[in-house]
């Protein structure tokens, strides 16, 4: 699996920032893709992305392979090779004994801590805190698998400054009308773990190009997401099962968050009040509901 890995979808990556823009929609597709890219002819992936099958049939020729038909056989033993391995993942969870599948998920998200904890950058997690303080507007994207740590962000971020807006659509474009008057004073941060989204990295782009600071918040140095950045957050996302774990990006965001309320504790407590206020005026929470006692609550009784 590996040796197919490298020859193909690692190959990609690596060959990506020198690549064409019509081979790198190609790359960056296929790469997201790559169980349905499989089963399409030059012409239709082509379509699909809206370059020529000349486009395609080049793709193919540049990464070494004699024509499109020899890089889809490649790519069909890669794709079932890595269903081989989530097969073979799915059998040892099923033998597992209940408390040793536990404690190796746990381990695997300690070490993903201990990774995320080693790869810090101290100057790039100050740069993204002081872009996104300084920016007028700050724009946050995370779709599919890296969705819950977008919105999570977004969430928190709201009650520190405001103009935080989440961008979500499964269409290109609403996307890009969605941030289609960001600039120069603004900020974008994009969350994405392999499978690397393809339409994030578009609209890295987008906010690259309208000169926007764009700040990455993926896996590794060599990400094709740090494409478009001028900042780079980079997290550990693995796991012993089919599902990536968020533990190491998770940690991230929550230290991230904690340094931008250090920075406006005043604007933070603001806002708290606020919420605060309207919960009371319209009830939204119950006088009947069940507070949790304290220690200390207890003794002055």
């Amino acid at each position: 699996m590996e040796q197919m890995e490298e020859s193909v979808l690692a190959q990609m990556q690596k060959r990506l920032p020198k690549m064409s823009k019509g081979h790198k929609a190609i790359a960056l597709y296929i790469e997201e893709h790559y169980d349905q890219a499989v089963f399409m002819t030059a012409a239709r992936l082509g379509s699909q992305l809206g370059v020529s099958e000349s486009t395609v049939v080049r793709f193919a020729a540049a990464l070494g392979y004699k024509g499109y038909p020899e890089f889809q056989k490649a790519l069909e033993q890669c794709v079932r090779e890595r269903l081989n391995a989530v097969q073979e993942k799915g059998d040892v969870s099923a033998t597992a004994h209940q408390p040793e599948l536990f404690h190796s998920v746990m381990n695997a998200n300690i070490e993903q801590l201990k990774s995320t904890w080693e790869q810090f950058s101290p100057i790039a997690f100050e740069t993204a805190v002081n872009d996104i303080l300084e920016a007028e507007t700050v724009y946050i994207m995370g779709l599919r698998g890296d969705g819950p740590l977008a919105s999570f962000f977004h969430f928190y971020l709201h009650m520190i400054r405001p103009n935080v807006i989440l961008l979500q659509s499964s269409n290109m474009s609403e996307i890009f009308e969605q941030m289609i008057r960001i600039n120069k004073k603004d900020c974008f941060v994009g969350i994405s773990f392999p499978r690397y989204s393809v339409r994030t990295l578009k609209a890295m782009e987008f906010a690259n190009d309208r000169n926007a600071r764009v700040i990455a918040i993926t896996d590794d140095i060599n990400s094709p997401m740090n494409l478009y950045s001028s900042c780079n957050l980079l997290a550990k996302s693995g796991s012993i099962s089919i599902v990536n774990s968020l533990v190491g990006p998770m940690g991230l965001l929550n230290a991230l968050i904690a340094a931008l309320c250090k920075r406006k504790p005043k604007e933070v407590k603001r806002h708290l009040d606020m919420l605060s206020d309207a919960w009371n005026n319209y009830q939204v929470y119950l006088n009947d509901e069940i507070d949790v006692i304290h220690e200390e609550d207890l003794e002055s009784k």
